[in-house]
């Protein structure tokens, strides 16, 4: 097999059109072209006036050889991009089995955790503080119209994690074997297919609820369990070694004998590491990003990036990713971009308002949106305490809930008011999108001055890379405080925390991920140490 990098098509190419291109392209009589596939797709905007698709082509030709030899664009597929996970290569174990893995936790990392447990044959207990994606939505919606929060039940506890309800971007920075794998995976559960090609794939949180509870329904079927609304109370230790957990669930406590915990608690279980740090768990600070939320119209995002190719059914809505680096070395950058989507009210504690953004597989909100953040240093947290990033979080959504009036309304600026240090008084013509609702406000009342600064700077730097980003009347709704976690639990070269053996913390509440993909990868990574030491044992 061959590929052909780089060729550029029309955004309203087809595959008899395609073909054609090729043939042209490589000089081949069409018996010559056997069969082709699309690998990946980008889109290259950087010409308004010729907006396009540039593509990767995997090719099968008569007389591959010959060809490549007349060809310098093409070049033999090294590694083919297929999953290297599959049943028959996870070793079967459970006539070894002392005792079933306790998965806790059923965001990206714990669910991938569990379904390669599951298919080790392993038959993981996969807890959940949570409840499963349909009773959740529910949840999320009272908050979301009548300022009625479940605490345990919300944008950042339940089944599928919190990237569940913010559109089910799929771009990952972190190279892992295990990538393709998973939107294999998510493809086999219902995502749609062009996540495997596409450069930005997303599946839209109205799809991926679905997909979530597929991927649960396998691990069962595989002899899995999975408990919701149940909660990790306490680790039960015997000389450094994990013998089991005591759990929560309907008011009721219960030991779980088992020794192998993999820790995906998500970065908003803050009463969990509590709990855990109490009990001598090693945690460090990290380095992660607070700020805002920004919205525009999605047709002013969408010209801006493509021109007079806005609006084509080919390209959907526009996204963007910014960066600013800032004098004070912090930096600021936009993250979690979502195209015409919505802020959505995110809190998980009582007396605290938290923004993020969420898109439907369709992107065809009137707004478009996207966490606007400042890089925060441990030096920024006031106290050299592991845990003292979360009181610095904290404080932010209690004065933004205060700023609000209560009732999880949440404040919001203009940006022509924020730029000029002053408070809004209304809105222009563009409304923010968060609900229960909005207050006009001053959000120097919320963020520490030093953040307000570099979020000025940020987006008037921001301006000049994206016409209209500091648009007068586009709206900053705040606080956004949980892109990541501020506390890395520290594990070691197994993968387990130290002085802690049998515990494997996992993905972004243990400091080792941020995003979907990521958390996944590092989820399988987690199960297949685990399923390594069980063999060894």
């Amino acid at each position: 097999m061959l590929r052909l990098t780089n060729l550029s098509v029309p955004l309203d190419y087809t595959e008899d059109s395609l073909k054609l291109i090729l043939l042209k392209k490589l000089r081949l009589s069409p018996d010559q072209l056997l069969s082709f596939t699309i690998s990946r797709r980008s889109i290259d905007a950087r010409n308004k006036q010729d907006v396009h698709f540039v593509l990767s082509v995997d090719l099968k030709l008569k007389n591959e050889q010959i060809v490549l030899k007349h060809n310098k664009s093409l070049a033999p597929v090294q590694n083919p991009e297929k999953s290297k996970h599959n049943n028959d290569e996870l070793c079967i174990m459970n006539s070894e089995l002392k005792a079933q893995p306790l998965v806790v936790g059923a965001g990206p990392a714990g669910l991938f955790a569990a379904l390669t447990l599951a298919r080790a044959g392993l038959k993981p207990v996969l807890i959940e503080r949570g409840k499963p994606v349909d009773e959740r939505t529910m949840d999320v919606a009272a908050l979301q119209e009548n300022g009625v929060l479940n605490p345990d039940s919300n944008v950042q506890f339940g089944e599928g994690g919190a990237g569940a309800f913010s559109d089910g971007k799929l771009t990952c920075g972190v190279k892992s074997p295990h990538v393709r794998h998973i939107l294999e995976t998510f493809v086999a559960h219902g995502a749609p297919e062009e996540i495997l090609i596409d450069q930005k794939p997303h599946i839209g949180t109205d799809r991926l609820k679905g997909v979530v509870a597929s991927i649960r329904n396998e691990i069962i079927h595989l002899g899995g369990t999975v408990r919701f609304e149940t909660r990790l109370e306490e680790l039960i230790l015997r000389g450094g070694h994990i013998e089991g957990a005591t759990l929560r669930h309907n008011g009721e406590q219960q030991e779980f004998l088992t020794d192998t915990i993999l820790l995906c608690i998500g970065h908003s279980a803050r009463d969990t590491v509590q709990a855990l740090f109490s009990q001598g768990l090693r945690m460090e600070q990290k380095p992660f990003a607070m700020g805002v939320r920004i919205e525009h119209p999605r047709v002013m995002i969408d010209q801006s990036q493509y021109g007079a190719f806005a609006g084509h059914p080919a390209l959907g809505a526009a996204s963007y990713k910014l960066i600013c680096h800032t004098p004070d070395g912090r930096g600021v950058y936009t993250f979690c971009m979502c195209p015409g989507g919505e802020v959505i009210a995110a809190a998980s504690q009582p007396g605290g308002v938290v923004t993020n953004g969420m898109s439907l597989h369709a992107r065809d909100g009137v707004n478009s949106n996207s966490a606007l953040l400042v890089g925060v240093r441990p030096e920024d947290f006031g106290d050299d305490h592991p845990l003292a990033g979360f009181v610095l979080q904290r404080s932010i959504e209690k004065a933004a809930f205060k700023a609000g009036g209560g009732g999880f309304i949440a404040p919001a600026q203009r940006v022509g008011d924020f730029l000029e240090g002053r408070a809004s008084v209304s809105f222009g013509e563009i409304l923010p999108s968060y609900r229960p609702g909005t207050v006009p406000a001053d959000l120097r009342a919320v963020l520490p001055a030093w953040m307000i600064d570099d979020l000025k700077k940020g987006i008037r730097a921001m301006n000049a890379q994206l016409s209209g980003f500091a648009n007068p009347d586009a709206v900053l709704t705040g606080p956004e405080t949980r892109s990541s976690s501020p506390v890395r639990i520290v594990r070691n070269s197994l993968g387990e925390a130290e002085d802690f053996r049998g515990l494997y913390p996992v993905g972004e509440g243990a400091g080792y991920a941020g995003g979907i993909v990521s958390a996944a990868a590092d989820g399988i990574t987690a199960a297949l140490k685990a399923i390594e030491k069980q063999r060894l044992l």
